[in-house]
């Protein structure tokens, strides 16, 4: 999936959690093929190599409300904001103290960053598009704090559209599938695992970043303009078996 059809020239994109070359990456390079000015932010010292140099880069940990709310004071306007920073860790989230810091990085750091750029948005009536997960809706014995969090940023999503609703900004969500990224490289090391999701999937495949880059930039394009406080769906049809 490409950029075609869209067109954001002129337009300012903050994407959130885009270092690794995964999802944040793919929708970063989306938008600025579709002519956006776009700045990412990440955990790592620097992005993949590929994006270096091609977009402004902050190391923001999403934490840490001090660092966000510089962040922010950066853009005196901003058309749109995806929210991508997250982390899991498959068969490991049952301890107290990680199930908290993913809650704090998934959840609440997307609220975090949503909530020190609120002016900036409703400056230019723009949007805020969250990565939520198909785990929102289903159970998930190996990552319980992932798939907590996912849904609290589906419910964010919600009652964030209702509250800037009157200010102009939209507040939609993508919930993907799975996805071949980074994040999801440990769990692809069980050949019955990967062969289980693909059986399932009616589309037979695990779904690539550009999957999800864009149902986001439909979300964040004037044919969503009636759209707000949606999760979409983008798992080559799981969820509906």
């Amino acid at each position: 999936m490409t950029a075609a059809g869209f067109d954001f020239a002129g337009a300012r994109v903050a994407v959130v959690g885009a270092s690794r070359g995964g999802i944040g990456a793919a929708i970063a390079r989306a938008f600025a093929d579709a002519g956006a000015a776009v700045a990412i932010t990440g955990a790592e010292d620097a992005p993949v190599a590929e994006d270096a140099g091609r977009f402004p880069y902050t190391q923001l940990d999403v934490t840490d409300t001090d660092a966000v709310r510089a962040f922010a004071a950066g853009h005196d306007r901003l058309d749109v904001l995806v929210n991508c920073a997250a982390i899991t860790r498959r068969g490991e989230e049952m301890a107290p103290d990680f199930f908290s810091r993913v809650v704090d990085v998934n959840l609440t750091g997307s609220f975090r960053c949503a909530e020190a750029l609120h002016g900036a948005l409703a400056a230019a009536k723009g949007c805020v598009v969250n990565i939520a997960s198909m785990y929102a809706r289903f159970g998930s014995p190996k990552n319980p704090a992932y798939g907590a969090s996912k849904a609290a940023v589906e419910q964010l999503t919600k009652s964030l559209a209702i509250a800037w609703a009157p200010d102009g900004i939209r507040v939609n969500a993508i919930s993907p599938g799975f996805i071949v990224t980074e994040q999801s490289a440990r769990s692809r090391q069980d050949p019955v695992h990967v062969a289980n999701v693909e059986a399932r999937t009616p589309l037979a495949r695990w779904g690539q970043p550009a999957d999800i880059a864009g149902a986001v930039l439909f979300l964040a394009s004037p044919a969503a303009a009636f759209i707000t406080g949606a999760c979409l769906p983008v798992d080559g049809g799981y969820s509906v078996v």
